[in-house]
């Protein structure tokens, strides 16, 4: 196994959406943009600065081209004691720009510029110039991705010309907008997309890309934070590519390597730990969980970690349910299994708790590792290739039917209001994740139990181990006809 590249940066694709930050100073109404590009009430909107509290990203569209936007909101600032020994206001904490303040400003347009693939600086036009805006317009003149400066509440002639002074951040034109009333969001929309594109096709042409591999397997490590992600991406490398710690969030991004095993090219993803939205930290880890969520949408496989000597969390559940929601395949991994008193019988009864408690994920493979000794790491990547071939999997339609047929025979339909549901035929038109059509008398006839048990039919009958499989009901009907059942 040898390491054939260090990090890659994935250009934005038709399967990872680019991302586009907006970043600006609290209040200047970064949640009502977000919330008007979305098409839908997602942030939280008040008057008072720091409103947002969680992560908050949406996907949208613009001219054809899909992005995910992203609410940077949410930086806190620290109130300072005055003269007289009272805690000032929020308003008088912006109206003094605080040093505490201009300085989690910079931070947070470093992460912005760092991660995101184009920037929306926004300014209130309103308020004119500021010394955070300046602070900030430092950070992202030195950007390597597009800046777009937008100065928002511009709600009238008299608002849009004074929006003329921020052309003194040096950021290029300045499209005054109001979010709250959509005046000018369409025309700043079409620059970001312009600019996104013109960021794509740069990606594509870039010198060297066409050495690099066209086709690998996406293996991405999730789990919740400090469960040995990093150190198992060590082991299966056999050398220190990610800094390991035992503090909880060290890994910020998601790092890619690329490796081969077994003359497959794999690229196998490191990211950070994913925690229930109401835990997650602002700054740093706000974009290290967005980064973590983004690359299971281009894995193939999700490889979940979960500390054996804690065991199956509830955050667990939500993390694997990430995983399926990108219909990634999925290997369950018990980490620090070297820590768990063993017995005769405790693995296998560990693994009827794993299941039990991943009741959705009753299909995938479990298996026993400690990256910290390597007991069990061997099978990973075997496991997860195993995995990834099942997701190309396809039934010849004529063995379908039959296993279709025999299911029906096995186990009839339930009736519902004196109609039962029929299945003419099945077929599966689509691999990477297996699809199958099944044409029926009427889909509103299908129970969510008797979809559940075709699925297991289908395993049964095949196998798809740790890979999901979309089952899609489609009405047949025969012209001037009607199934009445």
């Amino acid at each position: 196994m040898k390491t054939t590249a260090e990090r890659s940066t994935a250009a934005p694709n038709s399967s990872v959406r680019p991302m586009v930050a907006l970043v600006g100073r609290p209040n200047v109404g970064k949640s009502t943009l977000f919330n008007r590009i979305a098409g839908r009430r997602i942030a939280v909107v008040h008057d008072a600065p720091g409103t947002t509290r969680d992560r908050l990203y949406a996907d949208a569209e613009w001219n054809g081209l899909p992005f995910t936007v992203i609410d940077t909101g949410g930086i806190e600032v620290v109130p300072e004691t005055v003269a007289d020994g009272r805690r000032p206001g929020p308003q008088r904490v912006l109206a003094q720009d605080s040093a505490p303040y201009i300085s989690m400003m910079r931070a947070q347009a470093e992460l912005a510029a760092e991660q995101a693939d184009a920037v929306v600086f926004m300014t209130d036009a309103r308020s004119g110039l500021t010394a955070a805006d300046e602070e900030v317009a430092d950070v992202l003149r030195r950007a390597s991705c597009p800046v777009l400066l937008a100065a928002n509440k511009a709600d009238g002639n008299k608002l849009r010309d004074q929006a003329v002074e921020f052309y003194a951040l040096g950021l290029g034109d300045v499209h005054p907008v109001s979010a709250l009333h959509g005046l000018g969001v369409g025309d700043l929309l079409d620059e970001v997309v312009a600019a996104l594109r013109k960021e794509i096709d740069t990606e594509e042409d870039a010198p060297g890309e066409a050495d690099a591999p066209e086709e690998r397997v996406e293996l991405t490590i999730v789990g919740r934070p400090n469960v040995g992600k990093s150190s198992l991406l060590n082991r299966l490398l056999g050398e220190e590519r990610v800094i390991v710690s035992p503090v909880p969030g060290t890994t910020r991004d998601a790092v890619d390597t690329f490796l081969e095993w077994d003359s497959t090219p794999i690229t196998l993803v490191d990211t950070a730990g994913i925690r229930r939205p109401g835990k997650v930290a602002r700054g740093v880890e706000y974009y290290s969980v967005l980064r973590a969520l983004r690359a299971l949408r281009r894995a193939d496989v999700g490889l979940l970690v979960i500390d054996g000597y804690e065991g199956v969390r509830a955050q667990d559940t939500h993390v694997a349910g990430a995983i399926i929601d990108e219909w990634a395949s999925v290997v369950v991994l018990i980490n620090k299994w070297d820590l768990v008193e063993k017995g005769p019988e405790t693995r296998a009864e560990y693994t009827r708790w794993v299941r039990n408690a991943l009741r959705f994920l009753d299909y995938v493979p479990v298996l026993f590792i400690s990256a910290l000794t390597g007991e069990g790491v061997h099978e990973v990547l075997p496991t997860a290739l195993d995995v990834w071939r099942a997701r190309l999997d396809r039934i010849p339609t004529g063995k379908l039917n039959r296993i279709v047929q025999d299911a029906l025979a096995k186990h009839a339909p339930p009736s519902k209001r004196g109609r039962r549901l029929k299945i003419y035929y099945a077929s599966q038109p689509e691999v990477d994740p297996p699809t199958f059509v099944f044409h029926v008398n009427d889909p509103g006839l299908v129970h969510f139990s008797y979809e559940r048990y075709l699925e297991n039919q289908l395993r049964e009958a095949h196998g798809f181990p740790g890979t999901p499989l979309q089952l899609l009901f489609r009405p047949r009907r025969r012209p001037g006809a009607e199934d009445r059942g």
